[in-house]
């Protein structure tokens, strides 16, 4: 059976332990990954230690060619990257084509570093002194990333990191690894010297390792609110740099002078796509008034229609979801919205028995918030419908959740939309948008909840996060002259 092994310093190698990998459109285990431990974290880290005394002092023309040459392999390979995604991952090829291209916008944006990391200088701030600023590479840097976008939120971290100038550690989900090491061999045969880009398999020995090797200047991570608290604490106290993104429970409010046909058809797909493994899937609607009976209607209709099967057939539409673990508790769940009193207008439980992890789309109506559907993560093809009297009674739910990481709104009231844009607690918002993730070049994350630190990922916030500022003030003296010290404090003359 094939092992999917580490890449450190340039070179693969395997672990004493693995552990399985599966395929979940069968069920069955279609490999096995080496299971890092903390002496091999300590390698990637020395490996990549070494390799930044070269690379941050790499010219930023060089950076920038490899990063154009990785974005043309990225296009390259793109069907390559998306049919690993969709062995491990189950997500049909289109949604894993999607994702690829996704990620390489950030790649896209890095090419342009020169730019990014252009500096500022004022002449003559006083009397013959001149002051300016630049930015600097932080060291070794380190992603622990989901199963669920396994090319996409790497992509969100370690071209940035590298553009500026550090190097990198990945620790991806053991459930999909294989992408990154094709990712790996992408970026040697775009020029990246040895040990730039490392990546270590594994579990949360290897999540650890990172998390306190004195060596990692910063780390990023993507996943369940409960770990990114514990990654936000744990790298925090060993004094790194931290941005951990966290869960979501993503609503779409629904207006009554909304297009319910077109926010029926938006909805369906932002909650069934990739089986709702996704951090910015709809799963809660609130329906507000009237438009609550007719939205329904359509969401049954549109949710009966989905054609559910292996990612790699091009017929299906949504896959199967991850794990047999997470077969189980989709279903627990849907067990325990019946057992509260909601409507289960959509029972997509008898795929159950089908080989593989299958459970089909989900619809509940009549949600409350007290609800276990409501309030927990589920993180699988179940979305929920709230009803609600007012916008501004919509509002309030949104911002008494716990969770912000999107929100949306479709109404064909620019004055409601603004109104909501400006008064919901949320990081991303969407306008008649379901999934308003954000293009490369502005930055995703959330809010409460949802982020963990003060930046989010990519865009300009990316950048200010993997490098940090350093202000010159210069002056070059003429002639010596027989002045007396100065000892008042510098101002400027």
């Amino acid at each position: 059976m094939r092992t999917i092994e580490h890449t450190i310093g340039g070179t693969r190698r395997g672990s004493a332990e693995t552990l399985p990998v599966y395929d979940p459109a069968t069920g069955e285990v279609a490999a096995r990954v080496s299971a890092g431990t903390a002496a091999e974290v300590d390698d990637a880290v020395a490996a990549a230690g070494k390799a930044f005394e070269g690379w941050s002092e790499v010219s930023l023309a060089r950076r920038s060619a490899v990063m154009f040459a990785m974005r043309d392999l990225v296009e390259r390979h793109a069907d390559d990257l998306a049919r690993l995604v969709t062995a491990e991952h189950g997500k049909t090829l289109d949604d894993a084509r999607a994702e690829v291209a996704r990620g390489r916008e950030v790649i896209d944006f890095a090419c342009g570093i020169p730019s990014l990391l252009k500096g500022a200088y004022t002449d003559q701030a006083s009397t013959g002194v001149d002051a300016y600023t630049f930015r600097q590479p932080l060291g070794v840097c380190a992603g622990i990333t989901p199963f669920n976008f396994p090319v996409m939120v790497p992509m969100w971290m370690h071209p940035l990191a590298i553009a500026c100038g550090n190097t990198f550690v990945l620790k991806p989900s053991e459930r999909d690894p294989s992408a990154s090491d094709l990712v790996a061999s992408l970026y040697a045969e775009a020029g990246l010297p040895d040990g730039v880009f490392n990546v270590v398999h594994g579990d949360k020995v290897a999540v650890d390792a990172l998390l306190d090797h004195d060596d990692v200047a910063a780390v990023s991570f993507v996943g369940s609110t409960p770990v990114a608290r514990y990654v936000h604490q744990r790298a925090s106290a060993a004094g790194k740099r931290v941005q951990a993104l966290g869960g979501a429970k993503n609503h779409a409010v629904v207006l009554p002078d909304a297009d319910l046909d077109d926010a029926a058809r938006q909805i369906t797909g932002a909650a069934y796509g990739s089986a709702g493994q996704r951090c910015m899937a709809i799963s809660a609607v609130v329906a507000v008034g009237a438009a609550a009976d007719g939205l329904v209607t359509r969401l049954a209709a549109q949710a009966r229609a989905i054609t559910v099967g292996a990612g790699s057939d091009p017929a299906s539409e949504m896959g199967p979801v991850v794990t047999a673990a997470s077969r189980d508790r989709v279903a627990s769940y849907v067990d325990a919205g019946e057992a509260a009193g909601a409507t289960l207008v959509v029972d997509g439980r008898d795929l159950l028995d089908r080989p593989g992890f299958f459970v089909g789309p989900c619809l509940f109506d009549n949600v409350a918030t007290d609800m276990t559907i409501y309030q927990d993560e589920i993180f699988g093809p179940v979305l929920v419908v709230l009803r609600v009297s007012t916008l501004d009674e919509a509002i309030s739910l949104l911002n008494a959740n716990p969770y912000g990481n999107g929100a949306a709104i479709f109404t064909d009231s620019g004055t409601a939309a603004r109104r909501f844009q400006r008064a919901v607690r949320a990081g991303m918002v969407g306008v008649n948008v379901p999934v308003p993730v954000p293009m490369a070049y502005h930055s995703f994350g959330g809010w409460k909840a949802s982020l963990f630190g003060d930046t989010h990922v990519h865009g300009p916030e990316g950048v200010a996060f993997y490098t940090r500022a350093k202000a010159i003030t210069s002056r070059w003296p003429g002639p010596a002259t027989d002045a007396a010290p100065s000892l008042h404090f510098p101002t400027a003359s």
